[in-house]
């Protein structure tokens, strides 16, 4: 009798548990889609494209790659933000997501409420250059190119309110230029752009123009960061060309929506940390011009409050508006 209820007992312990094994469904639980919310083309669809093969094999699960433009990247942003936490919906961004909050006021998702910062994969400073075909080949010649002719001088960026857009009127204010801004729509209009000379100075990361700048179809004129990045240490900053005070670095990041499970969190954080650590990945990134260095949810968070406080004050003190 007593080896009866004992296993009675057990019996019972299984049909009680039974319930909350169902509660906690096996992940991947279908096709996981990352949403680049940009044109083809771009750094976000070359990242994401990169590590999509990687990424279903190392969670045995397929990986769609779904580029839904639009809205200086908050479209698609916004269509993850709204889905199901359910680990299958990712976006993965540029650094407009951390100056779309003042720049579009009613994008209907709260940028830090609604997602969940689950990777920062890295930073890279943007580069101001210069088509070939323009007489300037260094900053110093292009400012006083601009200052003999105000507002006749044409920069291009992958859209209004970008980093790129919000960096020049910084460095229009500090420098005393008087500039006009062409924006596209992303990396990727913008680099065909870009190479057909339809702007006088192109400025972007290394992943959208880099290929241009090798070719000598593009001078590079400065980059934004601080401090010289490792994949462009021949190319001066701002500030050794006469423009102290601004460090803006583009920056990617791996994002959904706000309360998925910790496990699923981990597993897929665990997969982008394996997928970026495959050496042809890790060399491709690093070639693109990105300063890998991969940051998790405790420190991309606080990034993220830190860029949209600081691009905020440009956007308001700017006075500039989306297009």
């Amino acid at each position: 009798m007593p080896h009866l209820t004992r296993r009675l007992l057990l019996a019972a312990g299984a049909a009680l548990a039974a319930p909350a094994l169902h509660a906690q469904p096996a992940w991947p639980s279908g096709p996981i889609r990352i949403v680049p919310p940009f044109p083809p083309g771009g750094s976000t669809d070359a990242l994401a494209r990169l590590l999509q093969p990687h990424l279903m094999r190392i969670l045995g699960a397929n990986v769609v790659v779904e580029n839904r433009p639009g809205a200086s990247g908050s479209l698609g942003t916004g269509a993850v933000a709204r889905s199901a936490p359910d680990g299958n919906h990712w976006v993965l961004v540029f650094d407009t997501h951390a100056v779309n909050p003042a720049l579009i006021p009613n994008m209907g998702f709260d940028t830090e409420k609604d997602m969940t910062p689950l990777l920062l994969f890295g930073t890279a400073p943007m580069v101001l250059t210069a088509h070939r075909t323009r007489p300037f080949k260094s900053f110093a010649a292009m400012a006083a190119a601009a200052k003999a002719k105000p507002d006749t001088l044409t920069y291009g960026s992958i859209g209004n309110g970008s980093l790129a857009h919000l960096t020049m009127a910084l460095v229009g204010k500090a420098a005393g230029l008087q500039l006009v801004h062409v924006p596209y729509r992303g990396g990727g209009p913008l680099a065909v752009a870009a190479v057909a000379g339809e702007v006088d100075m192109p400025i972007a990361t290394r992943p959208a123009i880099g290929v241009h700048i090798d070719s000598g179809a593009l001078v590079p004129l400065a980059q934004t960061g601080a401090t010289r990045s490792p994949s462009m240490p021949d190319i001066p900053t701002l500030a050794e060309v006469g423009v102290p005070g601004v460090d803006a670095r583009a920056f990617w990041g791996f994002l959904g929506p706000a309360g998925i499970p910790a496990p699923i969190k981990q597993r897929m954080e665990a997969a982008l940390r394996e997928a970026l650590a495959v050496p042809e990945v890790r060399a491709r990134v690093i070639g693109l011009g990105i300063d890998l260095d991969p940051k998790g949810e405790s420190e991309f968070g606080p990034f993220l409050s830190r860029q949209i406080a600081t691009w905020g004050r440009v956007v308001r003190d700017n006075n500039i508006r989306p297009d």
